[in-house]
């Protein structure tokens, strides 16, 4: 009774018929009114963000298992060099290519969510009468508000995305993060996760991470000092570390890690103890550190077959 004679004095105040609350034909009219558009409004809300979070994760899905190349219009793109090195089956680059996607994904799918739900709940309070500019007007004060009580947070995450998108580092490389030197583990929008050397897991906020050295980015360099006696024989030298590095390059290991031929560079420094000479080659990234040890090995292996002694300390 209350809502129908309710919707009487609404009808009565709109100029319309009155409404009856035994009337089917008042019914349909009412329904067709506020309730229907509010219906269609949440349904039509729900079918965007819907088909807002199936782009996306398949979108960061693809990115992830980089089957995106396989994607008509980038086709071309694969059979060049540069979708070549893309597609290298990489362990490591495979591993923080579907973290990032993944880590994208996600902050895309959350903020359609937020965007999407706000704009359908104003325009539903909007239909049912409700005056949104307060609202609005409020939302603005708050977003500032929030901005200036968290901005080492927000810095965290605009930092994070940005790292993300431009692909600075990623789970396994090996970075130089103030004072701090290791692999990492974890990538996030907030935070980044290192291990050094001896265990220690670190925790970096992105907001606070101002330069940061990638070694294992792109492409490596393993270089070998040795030193030698001061009246060794230079060429003797030289051809033998040049046998070293021909040594390395034919192990059918570690040669498929190089990406040129190993070169004597020639003499670094000279003093009354010694004479250094350096024997150096380009990796792949991560690969330096195996290929300098074996290519020692080979150094030793060869000035020991040439008579040749390093220097004294």
């Amino acid at each position: 009774m209350a809502l129908s004679s309710t919707l009487s004095t609404v009808s009565a105040a709109a100029g319309t018929e009155p409404f009856d609350a035994s009337s089917l034909s008042s019914w349909g009219d009412w329904f067709v009114g506020t309730p229907l558009r509010l219906v269609l409004t949440a349904l039509v809300g729900l079918v965007v963000l819907v088909v807002l979070r199936r782009m996306i994760k398949s979108v960061t899905d693809h990115l992830a298992s980089g089957s995106l190349m396989d994607r008509r219009g980038l086709r071309n793109l694969a059979a060049t060099g540069v979708g070549t090195a893309v597609l290298q089956t990489n362990p490591l680059a495979a591993a923080r290519r579907a973290q990032r996607a993944r880590t994208i994904g996600s902050v895309l799918r959350s903020t359609a969510t937020l965007v999407v739900g706000a704009i359908v709940v104003l325009m539903m309070l909007d239909e049912v009468g409700v005056n949104i500019m307060p609202l609005v007007a409020s939302a603005g004060v708050a977003g500032v508000a929030l901005g200036f009580g968290a901005q080492s947070l927000v810095k965290d995450f605009l930092s994070g995305m940005f790292m993300l998108f431009e692909d600075q580092y990623g789970v396994g490389d090996t970075i130089t993060v103030g004072d701090v030197s290791g692999t990492v583990e974890a990538v996030a929008l907030r935070i980044t996760k290192v291990r050094d050397s001896s265990g220690t897991l670190w925790y970096v906020r992105n907001g606070e991470i101002l330069r940061v050295g990638n070694r294992t980015q792109g492409w490596a360099r393993a270089t070998v000092e040795v030193g030698l006696a001061v009246d060794a024989d230079l060429e003797q030298a030289r051809a033998a570390l040049t046998r070293a590095g021909a040594r390395l390059t034919a192990d059918p290991v570690l040669s498929t890690y190089l990406q040129e031929t190993p070169r004597v560079v020639g003499i670094e420094t000279l003093s009354a103890a010694g004479v250094t000479l350096n024997i150096e080659v380009r990796t792949n990234p991560s690969m330096q550190w195996d290929v300098a040890r074996a290519l020692r090995e080979a150094v030793r292996t060869e000035l020991s077959e040439a008579g040749l002694a390093l220097a004294a300390e």
